[in-house]
């Protein structure tokens, strides 16, 4: 992860850090957003310490775009995205959230499904509160939550800083919660 602004980053930062980068980068690609950056834009927060996000593809020009940027919008943005941190979570892309388009890039929430699975195995309190809200908006099933684990769960030992049992448990419980 490269940490590339800094700040605290807000709703109306976060979209003039969108609109910014859209309009710099000239070829097309795509943005997914996560964490802080999602819970912004639901609404769950007020505030976020970074804006997450994962380029896929790369747009050529985001880079030196996001370096112009980080003095005017002192905003922290960082590379970083679930699947850095556990299996990737087959067909991700295809549930990727449309957020919108500026210029020739597309912004989209990151697969929920993986950023709630990213949050439990990490099991900070305010990721808890952020995988709460993600099952009362109705944009995660628990059931399909724990299957989504399961299909991940042979690839975990290519992440060895997870202990599976506990992550295990972790789904487990939640996705037994009412």
């Amino acid at each position: 992860m490269r940490n590339i602004c800094k700040g605290v980053s807000e709703i109306a930062k976060l979209e003039e850090c969108m609109e910014a980068l859209g309009q710099r980068v000239k070829r097309p690609g795509t943005i997914y957003l996560t964490g802080g950056a999602t819970a912004l834009l639901f609404g769950w927060r007020a505030k976020t310490i970074d804006v997450d996000i994962k380029a896929d593809p790369e747009p050529r020009e985001l880079f030196e775009a996001i370096a112009e940027l980080k003095e005017s919008l002192d905003t922290n943005v960082e590379l970083a995205s679930p699947d850095l941190f556990i299996p990737e979570v087959p067909g991700w892309r295809e549930r990727s959230t449309f957020t919108r388009r500026v210029g020739e890039v597309d912004f989209r929430h990151f697969d929920f499904y993986s950023q709630v699975l990213a949050k439990l195995e990490r099991g900070h309190g305010r990721d808890m509160l952020d995988v709460k809200a993600f099952v009362k908006e109705g944009l995660v099933a628990r059931q399909k939550l724990r299957g989504f684990f399961e299909d991940i769960r042979p690839s975990l030992k290519k992440f060895p800083a997870i202990d599976e049992q506990v992550f295990a448990k972790s789904v487990q419980d939640f996705c037994a919660q009412p």
